[in-house]
């Protein structure tokens, strides 16, 4: 076929089969939402097990296996999708959509822009993941309920935004269109913001656990849940600090000034101050669990 016009009868290639693609291939398989899947990935031992598990009908580790797809997924991290994003377009066949899964989407749809015209790019962001990286982290259900932030370009054509909506739909997701700058600025604080605040988190317990080895040996739940996101995907991470960087400083400086406020409020002894802080937190919490319930 010359242009996706159903997914259902699209080849499908994913470029990248770690926890984002390994999903995407394993949900699409479950539901059949696509006639054909290709995964690509320079790790032989993920292509084995994509091949075993059925998640792919074929796996290369050779990029040149997009110019069989109608549709290409890049999954990879957001510096290595801008890496390949002009190789992909000078070998993706007439009319083929060209997608990613990238964490921040400015830099990744002004990359697009310069993709052939023969192409169709749109950027997308799925709101969802784990700590835990690679195949072997992959689920079929991991977009099931999960926003699918699509971020068409003025080139994208209402087919191909379309298409995109349905591939999310197809995986149980629910899509979403939003403006790139808009998204940015919005994950780096609910998403990119809560990483490195894990980070900071752990790297402080950490110093004060060469002091005291009963550090750990007491961390419960509400160490484990606030520093779990510290164990995110290093390379993934690094690449989405590095190419939202504006977003992500203005929310660290801003998280900085309240964490400022909390230890001024406590130095001063102030607790009517201190009170009023905690409540207007922990009612902001309440309500926003109150809303997810409702929505759900």
């Amino acid at each position: 076929m010359s242009s996706p016009r159903s997914l259902h009868e699209a080849t499908l290639a994913i470029v990248g089969l770690g926890l984002m693609g390994g999903s995407l291939a394993l949900a699409l398989r479950q539901t059949g939402a696509c006639r054909r899947i290709l995964g690509i990935t320079r790790n032989p031992a993920t292509r084995a097990q994509a091949v075993a598990r059925g998640a792919v009908d074929k796996a290369s580790g050779d990029l040149a296996l997009v110019a069989e797809a109608d549709v290409i997924v890049l999954a990879t991290p957001v510096r290595t999708i801008l890496e390949q994003l002009p190789r992909v377009g000078a070998m993706a066949r007439q009319g083929a959509i060209v997608m990613d899964l990238g964490s921040t989407k400015r830099v990744i749809t002004r990359a697009m822009e310069g993709l052939p015209a023969h192409v169709e790019p749109i950027g997308a962001h799925p709101m969802c993941g784990k700590e835990r990286s690679g195949f072997n982290a992959a689920d079929a259900d991991l977009y099931r309920g999960a926003v699918f932030v699509l971020t068409p370009l003025a080139r994208t054509s209402p087919e191909a935004l379309a298409c995109a909506e349905a591939l999310a739909t197809a995986v149980g997701a629910r899509p979403l269109v939003l403006d790139p700058v808009r998204h940015d600025r919005i994950v780096a604080l609910i998403s990119h913001l809560p990483v490195a605040v894990a980070c900071a988190l752990m790297i402080t317990a950490d110093e004060f656990a060469r002091v005291d080895e009963m550090v750990y040996p007491l961390a419960a739940t509400g160490f484990r849940d606030t520093s779990r996101l510290a164990a995110s995907d290093t390379t993934m991470m690094l690449d989405i600090l590095m190419t939202n960087r504006d977003p992500v400083v203005q929310a660290l400086r801003i998280y900085a000034q309240h964490l400022a406020e909390l230890a001024d409020r406590i130095v001063a002894n102030d607790e009517v101050g201190l009170r009023d802080l905690l409540e207007r937190a922990a009612s902001k919490r309440r309500a926003l669990s109150q809303a997810q319930r409702t929505a759900r």
